[in-house]
This record gives C-alpha cells, sequence and structure tokens, in this order.
C-alpha cells in the first residue's frame, strides 16, 4: 500500500459501518479505531510502552497546547514530537481551533470579562491561559505549526462556535472555514517543501484533512459536507459536534453528512469517546474517534464495563475481587481487584489513577477491534444492538 492509501476491506451490509486500513509514514492504522488523546506529548498517566501495549495504531498532540508550551520551534528542532516524546507509530493534530474558541468562551461564562477570542478574516487572537500573553493563529501560521510539530495528519484550521448560535452567524462562520481551508491547502504545499529542505533525511511527508462544519442545522451540515468533500485529498473530518447538542442530534448529522462524504477515504468524528457514541458512529460511516474521556474518567474514578460506566468509590467495590471488567482481557488489569483499586483511590494514590486510565483507554481500543471482527463477519448490527442493550442497562 502506498503512503496515505485507504483501502477498504468490509463494509456491513446493513449499515455504513467499514474496516479499512489508512497507511502513513509511520505505519498502518487499522480501522475503525479510537485515537488516545496526549493533550500535551502524553496520555495521561500512560506511558508509550502503555500505549503499545494496548495497541494503539495512533495518538493525538494538541496544536494549541504544545505551541504554547513547549513550544513549536522546539518541536522543529527535534524535527517533530515523535523524537520528542519517542512515539514511533502515527500522530494525529488538531489544528488548536476547537482550543482556542471554547478556552474564551469558557472564560467569557465564568464572568471573568470579555471573550479572549477576537475573530478577524486573517485568522484569530487569543490570550494564553499560561499567562495571558496574545498570540494570534491564521490558517498559514497554523500549517506552519503543525508542519514543526510534525503530525502525520494534520487539521485545517476552522472556526469552532456554539452549537446553539443563530443561523446568520453559523453560516457566516462556515462559509468562513472554507475560506480558512482554502488558504490551507494553499500553504500546505509550500510548508511541506520548505519542511523537506530543513529536515533533509529527516523530513516524512504530512497530509491535512478538511473540517466539516454547520452546527445541527441539515442545510448546513450538507453544505459545509460539500465543499469539504470537493477539497479532500486523503481523508476528513466532522467537527462541531458532541459539544452540547445532544446524542440524537450529532447521530442525525452524521446521517446528513454520510452520503455525501467521499465513500474512498477515512473519515474522521472529532472529540468523541463514550462506547455508545463510537459505535453509532461506526454503524454512520466514521473511521477514526478520539477523546480526552477515558483518561479524564479515569482521574476521577469511572471505569467502563460491558455493564455500564461504573465508580470505583461505590461501596458495592468494597470486598468486590473481580478486576474492573472480567470481560477485558489484559494481564496488566486482570491483576488488580476493584477493592484494591478502591482502597488506593480513596487513599488518593496515584497508581489506582494509572490502572484505570489504562482500562479506560483500552477498553476503547478493544471495542474498536471488536467492532472490526464484526463487521468482518456480517453481524455488526447484530452485535451492536446487544452490547448497548447491555452497556446502557436497556
Amino acid at each position: 500500500m502506498a503512503l496515505f492509501d485507504f483501502t477498504i476491506h468490509h463494509s456491513d451490509n446493513n449499515s455504513s459501518a467499514r474496516t479499512g486500513t489508512f497507511v502513513t509514514s509511520h505505519g498502518e492504522i487499522s480501522t475503525p479505531v479510537f485515537m488516545p488523546v496526549g493533550t500535551k506529548g502524553a496520555v495521561r498517566t500512560l506511558s508509550m510502552e502503555d500505549l503499545e501495549d494496548m495497541g494503539a495504531d495512533i495518538i493525538l498532540g494538541n496544536t494549541y497546547h504544545l505551541y504554547l508550551r513547549p513550544g513549536h520551534e522546539m518541536l522543529e528542532k527535534e524535527r517533530g514530537l515523535h523524537r520528542f516524546n519517542t512515539w514511533s507509530k502515527s500522530i494525529l493534530t488538531d489544528s488548536g481551533g476547537f482550543q482556542v474558541f471554547s478556552l474564551g468562551a469558557a472564560k467569557t461564562k465564568k464572568g471573568e470579562g470579555k471573550s479572549l477570542v477576537k475573530i478577524k478574516e486573517e485568522g484569530v487572537e487569543f490570550s494564553s491561559y499560561l499567562d495571558g500573553s496574545k498570540h494570534f493563529f491564521s490558517p498559514e501560521s497554523v500549517m506552519e505549526i503543525q508542519g514543526s510539530i510534525g503530525g502525520d495528519i494534520i487539521m485545517a484550521f476552522d472556526e469552532c462556535p456554539p452549537h446553539d448560535v443563530d443561523y446568520e452567524y453559523m453560516k457566516k462562520s462556515v462559509d468562513r472555514t472554507h475560506r480558512w481551508l482554502d488558504r490551507c491547502i494553499a500553504h500546505f504545499s509550500k510548508v511541506q517543501v520548505e519542511r523537506e529542505e530543513r529536515w533533509g533525511e529527516d523530513f516524512y511527508p504530512q497530509t491535512l484533512f478538511p473540517i466539516v462544519q454547520g452546527g445541527i442545522d441539515t442545510k448546513l451540515r450538507q453544505y459545509s459536507a460539500e465543499y469539504i468533500a470537493s477539497r479532500a485529498v486523503h481523508g476528513t473530518a466532522i467537527g462541531g459536534l458532541s459539544v452540547g447538542e445532544g446524542k440524537q442530534a450529532m447521530y442525525d448529522m452524521l446521517e446528513v453528512v454520510d452520503p455525501i462524504l467521499p465513500k474512498d477515504k477515512p473519515r474522521y468524528l472529532m472529540g468523541v469517546g463514550t462506547p455508545e457514541d463510537l459505535l453509532e458512529g461506526v454503524a454512520r460511516g466514521i473511521d477514526m474517534f478520539d477523546c480526552v474521556l477515558p483518561t479524564r474518567l479515569g482521574r476521577h474514578g469511572a471505569f467502563f464495563t460491558h455493564e455500564g460506566k461504573r465508580t470505583i468509590t461505590n461501596s458495592q467495590f468494597k470486598d468486590d475481587g473481580l478486576p474492573l471488567d472480567p470481560e477485558l482481557v489484559h494481564p496488566f488489569l486482570h491483576r488488580y481487584s476493584r477493592k484494591y483499586l478502591r482502597h488506593l483511590f480513596l487513599e488518593k494514590e496515584m497508581f489506582a489513577l494509572r490502572v484505570l486510565s489504562f482500562h479506560n483507554t483500552f477498553y476503547l481500543i478493544d471495542l474498536m477491534r471488536q467492532a472490526r471482527e464484526h463487521i468482518a463477519a456480517g453481524d455488526f448490527v447484530s452485535w451492536k444492538e446487544e452490547y448497548l442493550r447491555r452497556y446502557l442497562g436497556n
């Protein structure tokens, strides 16, 4: 398979689910896939050996955070994040757009003054959450920053408005995202040529994914999907969902874009990470997912099981000698009991957070492995329905 090829191996007869393989300079990615999020260069509490052990094909880095610290200049000197954090497989970097807009909005909602974000046609001015310093992202600068960070897959710079803004603003936002995409595409080729000149034998190609926006408006989603489909080279992304609009609204928007986006390219649903959303997304043609949820839940004592999400501090686990989920087979996880991990968590022992985070991340990676197996076997929909019946308690 050639670089950035996407080969579909199996297609489900009763849904839009499919299995495939996507190739980057750092290896093959089996899809559908869950991608652990290493926001600042590491997946919280987990080592690179942990991620390799659980079978992760690809992890994420966050452009906004890595730009602020350690800085893309350092990563440029390191010839990319792979060398800096020693991850040898594929990396995807987001554009930083979601963080730019969401952190500014969060500051305003807390009553701490005006928004930290100023949107212009040229780009976005924002204040660092670290020290309040002013910064500016443009489509061109984001291409350059992601070039230095060195992800195999990089994202176009987009605007991420709240899902509940009025139609007029959402339409303006979508059009701006499309114009920014054209600028990203125009600058991307230049960045690649300059990277190859600077990096020499350390150079490897990157690919650019455009992002569908449009909130939960059917016509705007269709409009944006058609534009993105016309610009997509190797893959597409879907943004602006799982931001408070409700699960059914998200599923509806996936059904809107499913027949429009190219079927011969991988589709990435950004920021989605519950088991039910992953499986419903797969059924609607999604190939790639990411979310900070598994490690965030782990740090707060929550864990996935085939019988639903549980909390380790519950008294029911005080004398429970079972592993977190007996059906999730892994020697590291099966070594530690629920009662032991409950004790550690209550005593604020950091090891409990690591085990819970490992468990949740591996759970989602393994869930996608099971999905691939059932798509190949031809019984994905019936398996999904039975899994969700148990997981959701229905």
